[in-house]
């Protein structure tokens, strides 16, 4: 008898082991339909930690998008084509990008509304190994910059001015900005399209500069939407209040300067503190307003010759 109940204790111990297990996982499913359900009401946003980036990292920082009263959630990423992918697939609502990338998506079927414009640009590096001063040296010379990009139309801007052969520049495709910027420190490349803070990174080796973004007068950078969570009222509401902390995270830049913030740009862009003092001082961010129509209508026009040069090209 003493035998039986001691084995009726450890059935119903057992028993409620097995109780308390499937209770656990029930309440974990829960807990995860919970996280679900709230994910897919924040407006999520995927961003590249470079300098453009800023006034994002700040707003989230200083906890500006809380006090607003919106759940805004960033994707970070290291090249701007993940973010691309994300657009399409519909795991974001907008994306930190470019005017070029977004007129190819929208060209290739993915609805984009403009929300703002952002203070990205570009330098491009020449290798100090490669001994080139001036982009008329960059024949038979390998330049990284991304695909259907602003990078891609800088590069041909280029070329262009410098009046060489078009094909005898060669452009590698070198999507993640980390990598770009590795593959020239490592001598795999002749020269690089790089933002800020690899640009100092750049400037900080002693590898020169060939061309500059800025002097061409376009203004590239932009956040964009997809046009259905554009349209969506409570969404509208969550653009709103996302632009109104893009701005004042944009006074509060401008007024202590970037370098007070590099230490975003060390946890989210590997910069090193020995860096942030090397940060260009002048960087001034806007606050949001549109992209210009000439800086759409630049980006469009390249993009109707990049699909003429694939027809030939495709023909022959």
């Amino acid at each position: 008898m003493k035998h039986l109940t001691l084995v009726l204790a450890l059935l119903a111990f057992l028993a409620s082991c097995g109780t308390s297990e499937e209770e656990q996982k029930r309440l974990s499913r829960q807990e995860r339909l919970r996280l679900a359900k709230e994910d897919s009401a924040a407006l999520k946003i995927a961003v590249v930690p470079t300098i453009d980036c800023m006034p994002l990292l700040v707003a989230r920082h200083c906890r500006l998008f809380d006090t607003l009263g919106v759940d805004v959630r960033l994707r970070l990423n290291h090249a701007y084509l993940d973010g691309d992918v994300m657009l399409r697939k519909k795991k974001v609502e907008g994306a930190l990008t470019d005017i070029v990338r977004c007129e190819y998506m929208k060209a290739t079927g993915v609805p984009l509304s403009y929300a703002t414009a952002t203070d990205a640009w570009w330098l491009l590096f020449a290798n100090k190994m490669a001994r080139i001063k001036r982009p008329g040296q960059l024949y038979d010379k390998m330049m990284a910059m991304s695909r259907y990009s602003a990078t891609a139309l800088l590069a041909d801007m280029t070329v262009d001015s410098a009046r060489l052969a078009d094909d005898r520049v060669y452009r590698i495709q070198v999507n993640d900005v980390n990598l770009r910027w590795a593959m020239m420190a490592n001598n795999e490349m002749d020269a690089a399209w790089l933002p800020e803070p690899h640009a100092t990174l750049a400037r900080t080796a002693k590898h020169p500069v060939l061309a500059d973004s800025r002097k061409t007068g376009l203004k590239m950078g932009v956040v964009a939407f997809r046009e259905e969570a554009a349209a969506d009222t409570a969404r509208q509401r969550q653009i709103a209040a996302f632009l109104k902390a893009y701005d004042m995270a944009c006074d509060s830049l401008n007024t202590h300067g970037v370098r007070h913030y590099a230490f975003l740009l060390e946890k989210y862009a590997a910069l090193h503190k020995r860096y942030h003092t090397l940060l260009p001082e002048d960087i001034r961010f806007a606050k949001a307003s549109a992209p210009l129509q000439e800086d759409i209508d630049v980006a469009v026009k390249w993009l109707e010759v990049q699909k003429t040069k694939n027809t030939k090209n495709t023909k022959n």
